[in-house]
């Protein structure tokens, strides 16, 4: 479990196969939980170096962004919560839910930007206004939405501290639901008549 408060940016060392190397000083042991770009991954091997390892499926290529990484690339990392920490943000459980397309981003006044993403079919019921998502493994706030899409607005403490300073229109970014929104939808989906 995760909050959507990254706590570092790693570079992507290198990235062959199913092994993802990310160069960073985050404390992690073999073992540890570490959402990368919001993808909950696991620690292969210890910090090397300044380096952690991570092995990636398949499937979670086939369902982040993490497969189109390049050496040199910037990612966002989270080390999982801990019972006692402070939840700053929101429950992410690092399960990516999709991947979408950056649809806009927008300048606004002192350093805020405006990020329009494409909201996939499979996300639609379960995003909602003022409610929280998160964007590869932000927290942030949906501030409007409309048919297939949504927007967040961007603060300079996020833009400094995440890579979201370096993407650009186009790209891909990584979307997880809110959880109690996943269990809402899903109770609504089964619910008897």
């Amino acid at each position: 479990m995760f909050t959507g408060i990254i706590q570092k940016i790693g570079i992507v060392k290198k990235m062959k196969g199913h092994a993802l190397e990310v160069r960073t000083d985050l404390q992690g042991r073999q073992g540890d939980s570490v959402a990368v770009n919001g993808a909950c991954l696991t620690v292969i091997a210890p910090l090397k170096h300044g380096v952690l390892c991570f092995d990636v499926s398949a499937e979670t290529f086939r369902l982040t962004n993490l497969g189109e990484l390049k050496t040199g690339m910037n990612v966002n990392l989270e080390k999982a919560l801990r019972a006692g920490d402070l939840l700053g943000g929101h429950l992410v459980s690092g399960h990516v839910d999709a991947r979408a397309k950056i649809l806009e981003l927008e300048n606004l006044s002192e350093g805020y930007i405006r990020l329009r993403a494409a909201l996939p079919a499979a996300l639609r019921g379960m995003v909602a206004l003022k409610g929280s998502i998160a964007v590869d493994g932000i927290s942030l706030t949906v501030t409007a939405k409309g048919s297939g899409w949504f927007e967040t607005v961007l603060v300079p403490h996020t833009l400094k501290n995440t890579n979201m300073a370096r993407r650009e229109k186009g790209m891909a970014v990584n979307l997880e639901a809110d959880l109690i929104a996943r269990y809402v939808r899903s109770n609504l989906e089964y619910a008897p008549r």
